[in-house]
C-alpha cells in the first residue's frame, strides 16, 4: 500500500485563496442583489403620517414641502436626513421619524412653545427651553415680553426674566423687557413703561436690588403725590439706594441723597 504524500504548502495556499475569492464573489453578488431589490419602486415611500403638535404647520403642508426632499425607498431612506428635513420647518423643534412597513413614514412633531420675543424684531422668539427660533414674523405673540442680549445668551436672559418678573407683583406690574447690555449691565422695562437700570452682578445681587426698589418705590412716589404708574425711570446702580425719576419730579432714595437707605 502506497502512503499518500502531504499536500504542498503552496497548493494549500492556492486552494484557500480560491475558496476566499469564490466566497467574496458570492457575497458581492448577494449584496448587489439585495441592493437592487430594496431600491425597486415597489418599496417607495407611499404615505407620510404626521401627528403631534401641528398648530403652526398643517400635516398636508408639511408633506408637500418635505416629501420632495426625501431620497430613497422604504429601506434606503436616511432617517436622520428625514428628521432634519422636518425639523427645518418653521416652529418645529423636534421630529421623530420612523418606518412603518410596507411603505409608510410616521412623523411625530414637537413644536416650540414661545415664552418671549427675542431681539428687536418679530422674526425670532425664545421657547421654554431658552432656545431661539424663527417665528416667521407672526404677530400672534406680540403680548409676550421682549428679551434682548448677545447671541448665545437667550437662556441666561430668560432665567433672569423668570427670577425678576414675580418680584414686580407688589407694584401691580410685569416685566415687558429684559436686556443684557454691553459690559454685562442689565436693564428691565416694566409694562407701564418704567425703565429700571439694574447694573451688573449675579442674579441674586440683581434680584436684591430689584426687590428693594419694589418694596419702597410706591412709598417714594406717594411722598411726591404720584402713583406708581408715574415712575419713568429708576437707577439701581447707586450704592445703598437708587435714583428715581417721576413725571415732573426727580428724587433719590437711600444713601445717595444722604437719607437712610430703604429697608433691604
Amino acid at each position: 500500500m502506497t502512503a499518500s504524500l502531504p499536500v504542498p504548502v503552496d497548493v494549500k495556499l492556492m486552494n484557500l485563496t480560491a475558496s476566499l475569492l469564490v466566497t467574496a464573489l458570492a457575497l458581492g453578488c448577494l449584496a448587489a442583489g439585495v441592493w437592487w431589490f430594496v431600491r425597486q419602486p415597489a418599496f417607495a415611500i407611499r404615505q407620510i403620517t404626521v401627528d403631534g403638535d401641528t398648530a403652526h404647520n398643517s400635516a398636508a403642508g408639511l408633506r408637500a414641502s418635505v416629501a420632495p426632499r426625501l431620497a430613497g425607498t422604504f429601506f434606503t431612506l436616511d432617517l436622520s436626513a428625514a428628521q432634519s428635513a422636518f425639523q427645518s420647518a418653521p416652529w418645529v423643534r423636534r421630529a421623530v421619524v420612523r418606518r412603518e412597513f410596507p411603505g409608510r413614514l410616521h412623523v411625530t412633531l414637537q413644536e416650540h412653545v414661545p415664552v418671549a420675543r427675542w431681539g428687536e424684531d418679530d422674526a425670532h422668539m425664545v421657547n421654554s427651553f431658552g432656545e431661539v427660533f424663527e417665528a416667521g414674523g407672526e404677530g400672534e405673540d406680540d403680548a409676550l415680553p421682549a428679551l434682548i442680549g448677545p447671541d448665545g445668551h437667550a437662556a441666561e436672559v430668560l432665567a433672569l426674566y423668570r427670577l425678576l418678573d414675580p418680584l414686580a407683583a407688589p407694584l401691580g406690574a410685569r416685566l415687558d423687557e429684559v436686556a443684557l447690555q454691553s459690559r454685562g449691565n442689565w436693564r428691565v422695562v416694566l409694562d407701564a413703561g418704567a425703565v429700571v437700570e439694574l447694573g451688573s452682578g449675579t442674579p441674586d445681587e440683581l434680584a436684591a436690588r430689584f426687590r428693594q426698589f419694589v418694596a419702597t418705590a410706591r412709598e417714594v412716589a406717594a411722598r411726591h403725590q404720584r402713583p406708581v404708574a408715574a415712575i419713568e425711570a429708576a437707577d439701581l446702580r447707586h450704592v445703598g439706594g437708587y435714583a428715581l425719576r417721576l413725571r415732573g419730579v426727580s428724587t433719590v432714595r437711600g444713601d445717595a441723597a444722604n437719607r437712610p437707605a430703604a429697608p433691604r
